[in-house]
């Protein structure tokens, strides 16, 4: 058997449900032979992920979304890096979890590829998700060697507002050893950087921006694309327009310009992490997240899973904190049947307090069904 499922946001990691989905099995089949293989979508535990998979843990002091240092991870093996920008820039890395939308910056995650480069790395993954930023990658940019002036020439103020100031962007300091590595995109999400469907109209309000902040960081973010294409021609207007250019607060974008190449970011991490050899090695998968609702049909790591599963004609199961999908939708998503904690434990502040043990309860019922 092959678990593979991702983090119980706020419950468990996704190394943690492994660990209890493995022990519930072992209840009810002390022999049954399990792998697990805890996966993510590039949002935060890509790391941790990639580590479980025999990755060695970097760590290295970098600035947060607001200048404080933190110590931030990313992994490594052989020329391959895993770099989370969750672990520089995310939401749990705000100070005291005060929200910051217009000054949160994602410097510290420029600082964490430059750690990738010194690391040797040819081939960069950066997982991005989670952020507490809106800054268009600006920061990140920065970090790397980019020089965004204000009209007295001066350097603008971080995060997205600061970007409303800006007069000239200047990009050939950028670190030399970027055009020598294939930069991977690993997102979960589409969207271009503004508009309707963009980084501040969509994902704005969830970083604590009011409707003012959000047409603010949209005005400030196109003028941004604007600037750029003054300064390196027409490919910035096309990265701007780009699926996942919106991605984390439109560090996709400055990925992009990069010459990060997008992919859906279950996809590149099942890749990285060896899930395919696994996969053929399972008779069933069981897969899920703390939630399968809407949300995971679109790119999230039990539906990239699953599809991955069914390609192979391999059964899949899930758990799950709560279920908000009918059998028929995750039938048609590969997934045979969900396993909710809310089924062996009604209360839901429960559920969330002792996840671990409920979780592995689910588990030996999962055995029950298809191992005995």
């Amino acid at each position: 058997m092959l678990v593979a499922a991702d983090k119980f946001k706020g419950s468990l990691t996704a190394v943690q449900v492994a660990e209890r989905v493995t022990a519930g099995l072992h209840r009810v089949a002390p022999d049954v032979e399990v792998e697990a293989l805890p996966v993510a979508d590039g949002g935060d535990g890509t790391v941790d992920a990639a580590v479980a998979a025999g990755f060695e843990r970097r760590e290295v002091g970098v600035a947060g979304p607001l200048g404080q240092e933190v110590t931030a991870a990313f992994a490594v093996r052989g020329d391959t890096a895993v770099v989370e920008m969750a672990e520089a820039s995310g939401l749990q890395r705000l100070p005291d979890g005060v929200l910051a939308p217009l000054t949160a910056s994602t410097y510290g995650s420029g600082e964490l590829l430059r750690a990738a480069l010194d690391a040797g790395a040819r081939t960069i993954v950066f997982g991005v998700g989670g952020s507490a930023t809106t800054d268009g990658g600006a920061g990140m940019l920065a970090a790397l060697g980019a020089r965004f002036l204000d009209a007295d020439g001066e350097p603008v103020p971080p995060g997205g507002g600061g970007l409303a100031a800006l007069a000239s962007a200047d990009l050939s300091g950028l670190d030399p050893r970027l055009s020598g590595v294939e930069l991977v995109l690993a997102s979960d999400v589409d969207n271009p950087l503004t508009g309707p469907k963009g980084a501040p109209a969509v994902y704005g309000p969830q970083k604590g921006a009011a409707p003012e902040e959000v047409r603010a960081l949209d005005a400030a973010l196109a003028h941004f694309a604007k600037v750029l294409e003054a300064a390196v021609g027409p490919r910035a207007a096309e990265c701007a327009a780009s699926p996942g250019a919106g991605a984390a607060g439109g560090i996709g974008y400055g990925a992009l310009l990069l010459g990060a190449r997008f992919r859906a970011g279950i996809e590149v991490m099942l890749d990285v992490l060896g899930f395919a050899p696994a996969l053929e090695r399972a008779e069933l998968v069981i897969t899920g997240e703390g939630s399968l609702d809407e949300q995971t049909l679109h790119g999230k790591a039990p539906a990239g899973v699953a599809a991955a599963a069914r390609a192979a004609g391999k059964e899949v199961v899930a758990v799950c904190g709560r279920l908000a999908l009918a059998p028929e939708m995750l039938g048609r998503a590969g997934i045979r049947r969900a396993y909710p904690l809310t089924e062996a434990e009604p209360d839901v502040a429960k559920c969330i307090a002792e996840a671990g043990p409920i979780l592995e309860r689910v588990a030996a019922r999962i055995g029950g069904d298809y191992l005995t």
